[in-house]
């Protein structure tokens, strides 16, 4: 019988307290995202600090838990393993993936973000999971990072790829037939779902889009 794949879900939440509508706290955000059926999120809070980031994951830990659901945690290799998370997701400034899996060991999942094909190659042969490929479309969280690569490289990363594909960056629900003809195993997204009034319905609307994947 074959092992249950790795990446089981083909919605990825990542988080962004400064996104929020006003008066709700992350932790309402996620709970709700959560009742939806969101069952991954990544911890990305890169502004605070430890002192305020770690009881923010055991809180996050508890809750995902409670779920069934997976907790990746932004590039803190150090913090995953301190609360017990599901895995890491790192970035072009994070350790090499290979170290964070020497880290880690072979249980955790690792995501990796990528912005150019040759890294999604990259990643797969230092022992990632998965990776995010992105921003498809133009959006000011990931502005720093240039300009969007489109759906024409995002359907040349799907074709073959040695990893899942999550496509991240400005996907909102209408834009989700789209990106799901290039081939992706699956959406990684923000605004989508936190900044809406009601996560849970976004998140099971997003989630009805997906289920031809």
């Amino acid at each position: 019988m074959d092992a249950p794949p790795r990446i089981d879900f083909p919605l990825y939440l990542i988080t962004d307290r400064l996104l929020l509508p006003a008066g709700r706290t992350l932790i309402e955000a996620v709970t709700s995202a959560l009742e939806g059926g969101v069952r991954a999120v990544q911890l990305r809070e890169k502004d605070l600090d430890d002192a305020a980031l770690y009881p923010l994951a055991r809180e996050l830990r508890a809750l995902t838990r409670a779920f069934g659901a997976r907790l990746l945690i932004n590039d803190r290799i150090d913090l995953a393993l301190a609360i017990g998370a599901d895995g890491v997701h790192l970035g072009g400034n994070s350790l090499p993936t290979a170290e964070a899996r020497r880290f880690l060991g072979p249980a955790p999942l690792i995501g990796v973000s990528t912005h150019r094909l040759e890294e999604i190659a990259g990643a797969a042969s230092q022992g990632a999971d998965f990776v995010t490929f992105g921003p498809v479309y133009f959006t000011a969280s990931k502005a720093p990072y240039g300009e969007p690569v489109g759906l024409e490289a995002l359907r040349c990363a799907c074709i073959a790829p040695p990893l899942p594909v999550f496509a991240l960056g400005g996907i909102q629900l209408h834009r989700i037939s789209e990106v799901l003809d290039s081939g992706v195993r699956g959406i990684a997204l923000i605004s989508a779902i936190l900044s809406r009034p009601d996560p849970a319905g976004a998140a099971r609307e997003i989630l009805a889009r997906l289920k031809k994947i």
